[in-house]
């Protein structure tokens, strides 16, 4: 498990930023990393519906039947 360096983050969210403290501790670790310029906000595409249909497919609920998603 990582350390969380903790009085970096916050100099980086406080000074570097010029966040709020509230505006600080609300935010979440992908959020502060993307306001940082660290990364494209996650790199994964989003979900697209024939996505969510192949997963429905192969991973269907097992007490409710499968149905075909409405457009």
């Amino acid at each position: 498990m990582n350390a969380i360096a903790w009085p970096e983050l916050v100099r980086l969210g406080l000074t570097r930023l010029g966040l709020a403290p509230d505006v600080f501790w609300n935010l979440t670790p992908a959020e502060l990393m993307l306001m940082a310029g660290g990364g494209d906000g996650g790199g994964r595409e989003a979900l697209t519906r024939s996505g969510l249909e192949d997963l429905v497919a192969r991973f269907p609920d097992a007490s409710a039947p499968h149905h075909e998603l409405s457009e």
